[in-house]
Protein backbone atom coordinates (compact mmCIF):
# COMPACT_ATOMS: atom_id res chain seq x y z
CA UNK A 1 0.00 0.00 0.00
CA UNK A 2 1.06 3.58 -0.55
CA UNK A 3 0.02 6.81 -0.09
CA UNK A 4 1.01 10.83 -0.38
CA UNK A 5 1.14 13.50 1.87
CA UNK A 6 1.05 17.45 1.71
CA UNK A 7 3.90 18.88 3.23
CA UNK A 8 5.03 22.38 2.85
CA UNK A 9 8.49 23.15 2.37
CA UNK A 10 9.37 23.72 5.81
CA UNK A 11 8.06 20.33 6.84
CA UNK A 12 9.64 18.31 4.27
CA UNK A 13 12.68 20.39 4.98
CA UNK A 14 12.43 18.57 8.84
CA UNK A 15 11.85 15.46 7.67
CA UNK A 16 14.50 15.18 5.33
CA UNK A 17 17.20 15.86 7.66
CA UNK A 18 15.57 13.43 10.07
CA UNK A 19 15.66 10.71 7.54
CA UNK A 20 18.94 11.65 6.74
CA UNK A 21 20.06 11.72 10.51
CA UNK A 22 18.67 8.48 11.20
CA UNK A 23 19.91 7.16 7.69
CA UNK A 24 16.82 6.16 6.50
CA UNK A 25 14.41 6.75 3.32
CA UNK A 26 11.80 9.64 3.80
CA UNK A 27 9.14 6.80 3.74
CA UNK A 28 10.69 4.91 6.43
CA UNK A 29 11.17 7.62 8.43
CA UNK A 30 7.20 8.31 8.09
CA UNK A 31 7.04 4.44 8.56
CA UNK A 32 8.90 4.16 11.77
CA UNK A 33 7.39 7.70 13.13
CA UNK A 34 4.11 6.38 12.32
CA UNK A 35 4.36 2.85 14.50
CA UNK A 36 6.30 4.31 16.99
CA UNK A 37 3.43 6.93 17.96
CA UNK A 38 0.77 4.13 17.74
CA UNK A 39 3.07 1.96 19.95
CA UNK A 40 3.08 4.99 22.24
CA UNK A 41 -0.64 5.27 22.19
CA UNK A 42 -1.19 1.53 22.51
CA UNK A 43 1.03 1.35 25.84
CA UNK A 44 -0.55 4.39 27.18
CA UNK A 45 -4.13 2.48 26.82
CA UNK A 46 -2.57 -0.34 28.25
CA UNK A 47 -1.50 0.89 31.28
CA UNK A 48 -4.50 3.45 32.02
CA UNK A 49 -6.53 0.14 31.80
CA UNK A 50 -3.98 -1.92 34.23
CA UNK A 51 -4.35 1.21 36.37
CA UNK A 52 -8.01 1.01 36.73
CA UNK A 53 -8.45 -2.65 37.29
CA UNK A 54 -5.61 -2.16 39.97
CA UNK A 55 -7.67 0.80 41.30
CA UNK A 56 -11.27 -1.55 41.30
CA UNK A 57 -9.54 -4.29 43.10
CA UNK A 58 -9.20 -2.23 46.39
CA UNK A 59 -5.48 -2.88 46.74
CA UNK A 60 -3.24 -0.33 48.14
CA UNK A 61 0.42 0.14 47.68
CA UNK A 62 2.73 0.23 50.59
CA UNK A 63 6.10 2.33 50.57
CA UNK A 64 9.10 0.06 49.03
CA UNK A 65 10.80 0.80 52.52
CA UNK A 66 8.39 -1.81 54.11
CA UNK A 67 9.14 -4.53 51.96
CA UNK A 68 12.80 -4.12 52.76
CA UNK A 69 12.11 -4.57 56.43
CA UNK A 70 9.95 -7.57 56.11
CA UNK A 71 12.32 -8.88 53.80
CA UNK A 72 15.38 -7.70 56.21
CA UNK A 73 17.69 -5.47 53.55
Amino acid sequence: MSFSIRLSSEEKGLAESYARLHGVSLGEAFKQALFERIEDEYDIAVAAEAYAEYERSGRKSRPISELWKELDL
